[in-house]
């Protein structure tokens, strides 16, 4: 090979047999020449990735202790698949059709199971009695149909709402159910709907078609049996990952044989990671995985066809069985509401009960006067026989007029109250959506609102807890500094392909160069790029261009880290330009090896992996010199915030590659303990390295992200960060992004014993209890914990300002934000953007979802989401705070202006229970004479302007502090209601006192008294005046002057 030539490898690992590795979205193009295509090859003989084990969700297998290859398929457990043979498949068992439903309702069962979840909120039924109560003709107080008005709106406001959302996912069902694939019938595949397909069936699809059903793959386009797909729809990240069809069913498709054979596989589960299956064919068991399969959503890419046999079909599918809404959510404003509406039920009910004694009291002192008292006579005398007119008793008039004022005073309880904050929330969520402050350009994505009651608790938070990668940093890694035989290369010459590459002027020449000289440096660099270039899971895919010699190649990688470690590779001159099917598995240990097949008959195994777990495979003694430097270059690279990982190699003899191969040929068709087998494969593989070198990469920060964690702080928001970084790394990151400061005291606890780490917790909590001098607020004053996943104590971390927890799993994550929530009553939110996030988003009180390099199950699993860290600034400091702000104001409103009305009918009615208000206007009062008002100010008035805020994030505190409401904010709104009603009461009353009005006359002048005073007061609070507030504060007090003229409502 020419020195100036640019070297390629055409990679040709075994087909893949296991569950593969969880994939990040990551792709770039690079110029080639037609060229550099045609370049020595060096064939790849196998490929294993010992990286560590990711921990899944919604998957039923991921929590039991035994993998499911690890064990044999039961007759009990399983199902038996003939091979495009559907009915012999469906004879004995008739498995589900592929028909499939998301749904809530049909025809049938929407009014009955709506009903019944609408009538969870306790209110509902409390309006339901009532109605039910004034339908009795003892207890009719108002008319029948006046009763039942309001709640009869709003159920069907509701059900309405409903029904549209339902008749959407109808559409959806039928849609999907009628598409047409192709299924074979009688050697030639035809046109069938997709709701017909049946388990057992052969089904072939084409590029870009979607995958109707779950499948195992038997051939593809592809002569190595290899095909890509995407798997946005299924967990949301867009980029390729590969599958494989058994060369014993690839051979037959390609020349047109006819299949005939049986899968025995497991019977459907949610594990979408995990698949247990062999095939019988030509009286030859094969063994198939995860790898052999192809779930229902799925899309075919860069593949020209691909042919499987039908599985799982309709709701038995895998994604179909984790088809499940996510978990709900209540806000926190929502829940200390109800306490308010019980505390006003007792109200209610001791009002009543003093109504209904008075009652039984002027009862039993007018006992004698009863048959004869005008407007009450107990005695009909008109009839030969006299009657009484509905008396039942002493006992039960007074049970009787406890009930009727239950009815009269009924609108203390604002049932409006729920229609309001409904239209508020939506209101609310259009603003933040629009907000171009929280618009990003580069990705063209704006603020999601994906749950509409929690917009208030955005104001109340007191905890972040914030992932690192791709949260706080770009998840674009850029290669910046190598360290190879001791040697560290850092300054360089800048090129720009697509992706910026950091190159070393005496690195490059020394790899060009290192292949065929005899320089012991030049050959250790040569197998170090190798290593680079080679041991990965990138799918390289070329492109054509408008010049038939120049080429594009789209790296389609597994993570942003591999992606840049090819580049890197391929601007020092090793460019990966094919790969075909490869075994890939997950063990424990954090590591990825290759073995390649050079032209001189040598035999190489390449290793990759964490510093953590590559030094105990490396013999030191080889090369102690260059370990110890590697060391040192590996704590200076961590220490200003990279990510490193270390490489190594050693050779093989023709003896060992042989027991490696019937080895693994072994594991990888072993029915029982397959992931051990392969697993013990490797770690026979992995031993006696000698140490190639080490990589960091930069991740560098989101923009605004140093401004923003800032903000937070001063706004009294305690930050945390959750990642799986190193110590080193996460500090480097911590004073990056200002979460750290230089006048910190910072404690690090990082024990691995238990006994040691509660000596280093107690010495830290006597350091962070210690008297300190200055403000609470003076960086001097505040502690910061570092701290490993294996220890955390929740009394440190409290008094600590910043909290950096390294090294921790996801489901430590979602523990963490647990401890805080179960052990405080401060709100929590959590930030984060892969998959390994989703725990922690799910469990906080707030979860917020980022869309970056990790593809969507975040933003999947999140109540918001946003494109950029920094947008957490606006949202809570100006949005969080106005929404609460709204929120809470409006909900004591609704409080104050039905109790005003309440308690007007009170003072005239007194024990009678006789009304003066037409009924029609105590209908409407709280739907139209006072709602529209409190809506509009509840969506668009402002206390504070957003300058104000952002300059000042102080403010944000008073949702911290629950000043806009509380429980003495609401006894205050009760009492401010008392002398309200009494003034509204008495005006109207003494100013017509000796005239002939009558009572329907005066109760018209209470209403209208009563609508002029909320509206007034409402007007008296707000802050921000714009024609839409003029419009409905005015317009209720016009719509109520206009109604009570009319002859149907005066």
């Amino acid at each position: 090979m020419k020195l100036d030539e640019t070297k390629s490898l055409d990679l040709q690992p075994q087909k893949q047999e296991s569950e593969p590795p969880s994939l990040h979205n990551s792709s770039s193009h690079r110029s080639i020449s037609s060229n550099s295509l045609r370049a020595n090859s060096i064939k790849e003989v196998g490929f294993v990735d010992l990286r560590s084990k990711e921990v899944r969700y919604g998957s039923r297998g991921g929590s039991t202790s035994m993998s499911m290859s690890q064990r044999e398929i039961s007759d009990e457990d399983s199902r038996l698949v003939y091979i495009n043979d559907p009915l012999k498949t469906n004879e004995k068992v008739e498995f589900s059709g592929n028909s499939i439903r998301t749904s809530k309702y049909s025809v049938l069962t929407f009014l009955p199971r709506n009903l019944f979840e609408q009538f969870h909120r306790v209110a509902y039924v409390y309006f339901l009695v009532i109605a039910i109560l004034n339908q009795l003709p003892q207890l009719a107080v108002f008319g029948r149909f006046a009763s039942i008005l309001p709640l009869t709106m709003v159920l069907l406001v509701t059900a309405i709402k409903d029904a549209y959302e339902d008749w959407r996912r109808h559409r959806s069902d039928w849609i999907e159910n009628n598409r047409l694939s192709s299924v074979l019938v009688n050697g030639n595949y035809e046109q069938k709907k997709s709701k017909d397909i049946q388990v057992g069936e052969i089904i072939k699809f084409s590029a870009n078609e979607t995958i109707p059903c779950d499948i195992v793959l038997l051939s593809t386009s592809d002569p190595t049996g290899v095909a890509y797909i995407q798997t946005i729809n299924l967990d949301g990240e867009s980029n390729l990952k590969t599958r494989y069809a058994k060369q014993e069913t690839v051979s037959r498709i390609h020349e047109n044989e006819k299949i005939n054979g049986v899968i025995k596989c497991e019977k459907p589960n949610r594990n979408i990671y995990g698949f247990l299956a062999y095939m019988e064919i030509d009286q030859k068991r094969v063994s198939l995985g995860p790898s052999n399969i192809v779930l229902r959503g799925c899309v075919l890419k860069n593949t020209s066809w691909a042919v499987g046999v039908v599985v799982y079909t309709g709701m038995e599918t895998k994604v179909m069985l984790n088809n499940s809404g996510a978990q709900s959510k209540r806000s926190l404003l929502e829940a200390r509401m109800n306490r308010e509406i019980i505390f006003l039920s007792l109200f209610l009910v001791g009002l009543c009960t003093v109504v209904s004694i008075c009652a039984g009291v002027w009862l039993r002192r007018h006992r004698d006067e009863l048959d004869i008292m005008p407007f009450y006579r107990r005695k009909d005398y008109s009839g030969e026989d006299v009657d009484n007119f509905k008396y039942y008793g002493w006992g039960m008039e007074i049970f009787f007029t406890f009930l009727m004022s239950v009815i009269v005073f009924q609108i203390m309880i604002p049932i409006a109250l729920y229609i309001s904050m409904e239209l508020v929330r939506v209101g609310q969520a259009y603003f933040m959506i629009r907000d171009d402050n929280m618009y990003d350009e580069t990705t063209d994505s704006r603020f999601q609102c994906r749950a509409l009651n929690m917009n208030e608790d955005l104001g109340q938070i007191k905890y972040v807890f914030s992932d690192k990668t791709g949260t706080l940093t770009e998840n674009k890694m850029e290669f910046q500094y190598a360290s190879i035989a001791g040697v560290d290369y850092v300054d360089g010459l800048v090129l720009r392909p697509l992706m910026k590459v950091q190159v070393d002027r005496e690195l490059v020449r020394l790899s060009r160069s290192g292949n065929d000289a005899d320089t012991k440096t030049g050959k250790q660099i040569y197998d170090f790029f190798l290593a680079l270039a080679a041991c990965n899971t990138i799918v390289p895919i070329v492109v054509d261009t408008s010049d038939p010699v120049e080429k594009l190649i789209d790296y389609q990688g597994e993570s942003p880290d591999e992606q840049a470690l090819v580049y890197a590779a391929a601007a020092y001159g090793f460019m990966l330009i094919e790969r075909t099917s490869g075994h890939i598995f997950d063990s424990e240990r954090k590591r990825m090896s290759v073995i390649l097949g050079f032209p001189n008959n040598t035999v190489k195994v390449f290793v990759k992996g964490a510093d953590t777990t590559m030094f105990n495979v490396i013999d030191e003694a080889l090369n102690l010199d260059i370990v110890t430097a590697t060391k040192a270059h590996l704590h200076s690279y961590s220490s200003v915030g990279l990510r490193t990982l270390v490489m190594g190699m050693r050779e093989l003899s023709s003896q060992e590659f042989g027991q490696w191969r019937s080895s693994y040929e072994a594991a990888t068709s072993a029915l029982m303990g397959r992931a051990s087998l392969l697993r013990k494969v490797a770690i026979n593989l992995e031993k006696n390295l000698s140490i190639l070198g080490a990589s960091g990469i930069e991740d560098k920060l989101q923009q605004g992200v140093p401004e923003a964690i800032e903000s937070l702080r001063t706004a009294n928001i305690k930050v945390w960060v959750l990642t799986g970084d190193k110590q080193e790394t996460a500090i480097s990151i911590g004073y990056s992004s200002k979460l750290l400061t230089g006048k910190m005291t910072k404690i690090v606890i990082n024990n691995n014993s238990k006994e040691s780490c509660r000596k280093s917790l107690e010495d830290a909590l006597i350091t962070s209890s210690a008297p300190r001098t200055g403000t609470s607020r003076d960086d001097a004053n505040l502690f910061a914990l570092i701290i490993d996943g294996t220890s955390l104590l929740f009394e440190l971390a409290s008094k600590c300002a910043v909290v950096l927890c390294c090294r921790v799993a996801p489901l430590q994550k979602a523990g963490i934000v647990m401890l805080i929530k179960k052990r405080t009553k401060d709100l929590t939110l959590a930030i984060g953007d892969g998959a390994n996030d989703v725990s922690m988003i799910q469990k906080a009180d707030v979860g917020i979802g980022i869309s970056g390099q990790e593809g969507r199950q975040a933003v999947m699993a999140s109540d918001f989401a946003m494109a950029q860290f920094r947008f957490l600034v606006p949202l809570l400091l100006v949005h969080g705070h106005w929404n609460y702000q709204r929120m809470g104001y409006m909900i004591l409103y609704n409080f104050y202006r039905n109790a005003v009305f309440v308690l007007v009918y009170a003072l005239f009615t007194a024990f009678t229970l006789s009304s003066a208000i037409n009924e029609w206007s105590s209908v409407l009062y709280s739907i139209i004479y006072t709602s529209v008002p409190t809506i509009v100010v509840g969506i668009l008035d402002k206390d504070l302007g957003r300058a104000s805020l952002l300059k000042y994030p102080q403010l944000y505190g008073a949702g911290q502090r629950q000043e806009s409401y509380n429980s003495k904010l609401f006894w205050v709104t009760i009492a401010d209601t008392l002398w309200q009603s009494i003034v509204a009461f008495f005006v109207p009353l003494l100013a017509y006192w000796k005239s002939d009005i009558d009572g329907p006359s005066i109760g018209d002048l209470w209403t209208l008294a009563v609508v002029f005073l909320v509206n007034l007061h409402l007007a008296m609070d707000v802050t921000t005046w714009t024609w839409i507030i003029h419009a409905s504060i005015w317009g209720s007090i016009v719509a109520t002057i206009i109604c009570g003229n009319l002859p149907s409502c005066g």
